[in-house]
């Protein structure tokens, strides 16, 4: 069995793996990252994306054995000292849910959107996050949630630039 070294929310893990686990299996059963739910198992809901080196994936599409070496951040990983995420709380402040359901592989795909294009349009959103599904919303809040979050973002990032 294919032994593994991965960084998870900043905690290293070794495990044995089989060659067919996939990531979102292992986080959820191995390492108990239940925040990643499994949606479709087909990578059409995008429900278990998370960002592995930064990038969002869709964690049924991906084998843990792929993700040797790597790291991963869940929706468990975010925020720092017990503060939320921007993106977390913009979903909160601007209610970008309901069920709940899409909302960690909404809010990490929304993150590694703004990576990107830190300051997208509402069209560019809806395209950027055109992978992940919500069945409940009608994506305006979470288009609105994105945006605040962009914005917000978009500051800190120049007050670190200030401060260097």
């Amino acid at each position: 069995m294919p032994r593994i070294k991965v960084e998870v929310d900043g905690t290293t893990y070794e495990d044995d793996v089989e060659p067919r686990l996939l990531l979102v299996h292992y986080l959820r059963e191995r390492l108990g990252k239940v925040g990643t739910p499994i949606g479709c198992d087909t990578t059409n809901c995008g429900a278990c994306t998370v960002l592995l080196d930064g990038m969002s994936v869709k964690s049924c599409s991906v084998l843990a054995v792929q993700v040797d070496g790597r790291q991963i951040t869940t929706i468990e990983g975010l925020g720092l000292d017990g503060e939320r995420h921007p993106m977390q709380r913009a979903f909160h402040e601007e209610h970008a849910l309901q069920c709940g359901y899409c909302t960690p592989g909404m809010i990490l795909a929304s993150i590694d959107l703004l990576r990107e294009n830190p300051d997208p349009s509402d069209g560019e959103i809806r395209e950027g996050l055109e992978g992940n599904l919500c069945r409940c919303t009608g994506y305006q809040n979470i288009v609105r949630a994105v945006r605040s979050a962009a914005t917000e973002m978009r500051g800190q990032a120049a007050g670190r630039e200030v401060s260097s």
